[in-house]
């Protein structure tokens, strides 16, 4: 029934202006942080491979993710949709047959490719639910290989994050076992070969990798090259780099295939890096910016993001644009010629700022929302409703009320101009509640 409902409401794919359509890979990373490539910045970190996408196209300088948690950001990615709107406000299940996920009725960019006739697969974390109707294989996915949880040990596999600890490794819906294998390398694996058997029609793949998630488990090489640096950020530059070398290795795979040209690659993070007990308290950096993972304030947030298509769009080029997760799908159903879910998207499409610097930006405002706390950023202003800094872990539980901030010229988020700017505080505030109001 969700298939036929969705295919109505895609209808056809719009005529492509190229003889073929270009198959597509979006890259989400785990928890990395917003200053955490070299390309943004990082000076102790290994990331050639992911700079490298970065000099073959373009890179967002004021990218958001829709939350600053791994759950609702994928949703965001996935239906264009704010997570609030698209039925996922927070974090989903890792447990089997636990509530919470993406909803069966949402349309997801696997679904919008299916239906233009692309193989569609998701390689790699999934955590937007873990019972039959709400995993990839139901979710337009016509192959699935990862963990449906929130993480899992890369040699084990197994979730041990919240009793009774379970084995996580599924192959369209079947669990396989893979013992003593690292899961990333398993990924790259799964997705060579599904470029392999699909590398004369169009694809699109999802491959979301668990990288820098904790545990952190980068390799032995990578601990010895990282050992002068001090804990926990050798522990997290390794895993950095394990995670540069597979996302080298999985566009090494595009260039052996000769697909480069035909395929874009997008890559952006989820949230910003974790300062959780569980990330040893950090590791990670969000730069000049104020807060980390669950937090609205920039370092939650606003995160590396870049575009790659080699002989279509520019190279080498930064955009500073203020964009959103959820433009993906709008975005790149016009890159592809694909007609988008006739439903409400919160995403615009960002075909005029990648073919200029200087064209408008494509949102007047943006919008978050985690629990009982939520944020509206208009031009330079950003509004926080019980802001949480958890710039130094999982202590911080203590939330100002009401905090006004600059980003533009205060990056780092340490004034709060609420008491000094009333009027306009309240016209954030009515903003918020007027695009939530809306279906």
């Amino acid at each position: 029934m969700k298939r036929l409902l969705v295919c109505m409401a895609l209808c056809m794919a719009a005529p492509c202006s190229f003889a073929a359509p270009p198959n597509v890979i979006v890259i989400m990373a785990d928890d990395l942080g917003s200053a955490d490539l070299g390309c943004y910045g990082a000076k102790d970190l290994h990331t050639p491979h992911m700079d490298a996408l970065a000099q073959r196209g373009l890179r967002f300088t004021q990218f958001y993710a829709g939350a600053p948690v791994c759950s609702a950001s994928r949703a965001c990615l996935l239906t264009g949709r704010y997570p609030v709107r698209a039925g996922v406000p927070g974090n989903a299940a890792s447990q089997h047959g636990q509530k919470g996920g993406l909803p069966p009725s949402e349309i997801t960019l696997a679904e919008m490719f299916k239906s233009a006739g692309y193989a569609t697969a998701h390689i790699g974390k999934w955590h937007l639910g873990y019972n039959e109707e709400m995993m990839p294989n139901a979710q337009g996915f016509d192959h699935s290989f990862g963990h449906m949880g929130g993480c899992i040990d890369n040699y084990s596999h197994f979730f041990y994050w919240g009793g009774p600890n379970v084995h996580d490794l599924h192959r369209n819906g079947v669990e396989v076992f893979e013992d003593g294998h690292y899961f990333p390398d398993l990924m790259v694996q799964e997705a060579s070969g599904f470029m392999e058997k699909h590398r004369a029609d169009p694809f699109f793949i999802y491959f979301a990798i668990n990288m820098p998630h904790y545990p952190y488990q980068g390799e032995a090489r990578w601990l010895e090259h990282f050992k002068d640096l001090p804990l926990p950020r050798r522990l997290y530059a390794a895993f950095v780099a394990s995670l540069d070398e597979r996302i080298g290795s999985l566009v090494a795979k595009v260039d052996e295939l000769g697909l480069r040209e035909r395929t874009i690659i997008v890559f952006q993070s989820d949230n910003g890096h974790s300062t959780e007990e569980r990330a040893h308290f950090g590791g990670g950096s969000a730069g000049p910016y104020r807060g980390a993972k669950f937090s609205l304030f920039e370092g939650g947030i606003r995160l590396p993001a870049m575009i790659s298509w080699p002989g279509r769009l520019p190279q080498n080029e930064t955009r500073g644009q203020m964009v959103h997760s959820a433009d993906w799908m709008p975005t790149l159903a016009e890159l592809c010629g694909v007609k988008t879910p006739e439903v409400k998207l919160d995403g615009r499409s960002l075909v005029p700022v990648l073919k200029s610097s200087t064209a408008p930006g494509p949102h007047d405002a943006l919008h978050w929302q985690m629990g009982d706390s939520w944020a509206v950023r208009e031009g330079d202003w950003k509004l926080i409703i019980n802001a949480r800094d958890t710039t130094k872990g999982d202590t911080g539980k203590e939330r100002v009320p009401l905090f006004l901030s600059n980003p533009t010229a205060d990056p780092g988020e340490k004034t709060n101009f609420a008491d000094q700017q009333p009027e306009l505080t309240k016209h954030l505030r009515q903003l918020h509640d007027t695009i939530y109001a809306q279906p």
